[in-house]
């Protein structure tokens, strides 16, 4: 189900510092994070990538382009609804902005379950939320600068989970020098939380109250029936001012934890 939190345009070194979990079934076949294009002659998109689908999570690409997605928590799924995986792909691949393309996705938000989707352009300094939730109704807003968190409810929605990593987020930027930050600390540190909160404190959102519970911590590890659920992999992005991009991944493959790092140079805007 993902949650993310992120530092976007408010940092003396970093334009964007991004942390984020993917959740999903220990069944579901995935890539882990590399350059890859989703066809021959397109752009080329660094992150994971959903074997199933055929899209990502979350996603950059050389010319400064970001955007990842979570999906909104709700009792009733649409069916032969359309992949969300693409909604970042085709972002981080087109020419559009980031609110010209919210614009263009809203006119068909209703093709798709509940998703939470932010985009953003290092080189204009421009980030945008776009929810299709509530239904009908599509919620277009740009990100301003500072600290914000999103999980499977609305940007910023209070949360537990989404305010216990929060606090951490913000009390490990108040209090590292970001020039000894390592961002496989920050996952450690931040991402690999267990913690749930009481059970009282669990949002309702219509699902199984206990199935709810299972998933109110920021790391997730647990089980449906035969099906092992929860952190797949947890992802660290730091994209500086001078334009360095730096991608660190924790992932699981086959019961076990790999690492990759990742660094490249983004292009300036012409």
């Amino acid at each position: 189900m993902c949650i993310a939190a992120w530092a976007w345009d408010c940092h003396p070194a970093h334009r964007l510092l991004l942390l984020f979990n993917r959740d999903e079934y220990h069944s579901r076949p995935t890539q882990p994070a590399q350059w890859w294009a989703p066809g021959e002659g397109s752009k080329e998109i660094l992150g994971g990538r959903d074997e199933l689908g055929g899209g990502t999570w979350m996603g950059c690409t050389r010319d400064g382009k970001f955007a990842f997605l979570t999906n909104v928590r709700e009792p009733d799924s649409l069916i032969g609804a359309k992949t969300r995986g693409q909604l970042p792909v085709r972002f981080l691949q087109g020419s559009h902005g980031p609110l010209e393309y919210a614009t263009e996705i809203a006119k068909e938000a209703d093709q798709y379950n509940g998703f939470n989707l932010i985009v953003a352009d290092v080189n204009s300094g421009t980030m945008v939320y776009i929810s299709n939730r509530p239904r009908g109704d599509p919620v277009i807003q740009t990100v301003a600068p500072g600290l914000h968190v999103l999980s499977n409810a609305a940007i910023d929605s209070p949360w537990p989970k989404a305010v216990r990593l929060g606090q951490s987020f913000k009390r490990y930027m108040e209090t590292h020098d970001d020039a000894e930050a390592s961002l496989k600390q920050m996952v450690e540190g931040l991402m690999m939380d267990t913690i749930k909160p009481d059970r009282s404190m669990v949002p309702d959102t219509g699902v199984d109250p206990a199935w709810e519970y299972e998933k109110s911590s920021i790391f997730i590890d647990t089980a449906k029936g035969q099906a092992q659920y929860g952190t797949r992999s947890m992802v660290a992005l730091a994209a500086k001012l001078d334009g360095e991009v730096t991608f660190y991944e924790r992932y699981l493959e086959n019961s076990l934890w790999k690492e990759n790092l990742i660094q490249f140079q983004m292009e300036k805007a012409h």
